[in-house]
């Protein structure tokens, strides 16, 4: 990294928490200590999660990256997309969305991810499981964001490496965003996996 490209993200950081600062929210940094892990962020419940979102992962020192089907990145506006931190995953290719992103990691010496594991902002009755077999087959942690409106905290409060025994480690989900509060509680997703289909 070049000075001045040091010395901006130093400065883009200090305004981040001098923004957050200013909107009245406090910043926790629990991260892991390693270059590549996967972050998610619950709850998500409304709008306002990306701008919060993006404003602490710049407090943390992060760049925001998220994926995104390969189409939203064709034609003049994917370059906006890249620029705003997406990464693009072939629909349809050989290898599924969960073997492409792990191979992306393996061949990366640092890589942040972050990904919504409710899928949307209305209620639901689980969350997706592409980020636990990611983190899984990647051999990477999974780091717990989080946007708590109740006490305007944000950031991420501690990260895990998944077992392999889901149960366990829903448990340690279960137990890490019980306290937390969405902008909309009534539209919590519920922190559990609907069971594999069999083939």
């Amino acid at each position: 990294m070049t000075v001045p490209t040091i010395f901006f993200h130093f400065w883009w950081q200090r305004l981040a928490h001098l923004a957050l600062r200013l909107f009245g929210w406090n910043l926790v940094a629990e991260l892991p200590p390693v270059q590549k892990y996967l972050i998610i962020g619950a709850y998500h419940t409304s709008n306002w999660d990306f701008p919060i979102a993006l404003l602490m992962m710049a407090a943390l020192g992060l760049r925001l990256h998220w994926v995104g089907k390969d189409s939203l990145f064709r034609g003049p506006g994917g370059g906006v997309m890249r620029g705003l931190g997406g990464i693009p995953v072939e629909r349809g290719a050989r290898k599924n969305f969960v073997e492409q992103i792990v191979d992306m990691y393996n061949r990366k010496k640092d890589l942040v991810i972050t990904m919504a594991p409710e899928g949307t902002r209305r209620r639901t009755d689980h969350w997706k499981t592409g980020f636990y077999h990611i983190a899984l087959g990647a051999k990477i942690p999974i780091a717990m964001g989080f946007v708590d409106y109740h006490s305007k905290t944000c950031g991420v409060g501690g990260y895990f490496f998944p077992s392999g025994d889901v149960d366990a480690d829903l448990d340690i989900l279960r137990k890490f965003y019980a306290d937390k509060v969405g902008k909309f509680p009534h539209q919590h997703g519920k922190i559990h996996f609907l069971p594999r289909k069999k083939s």
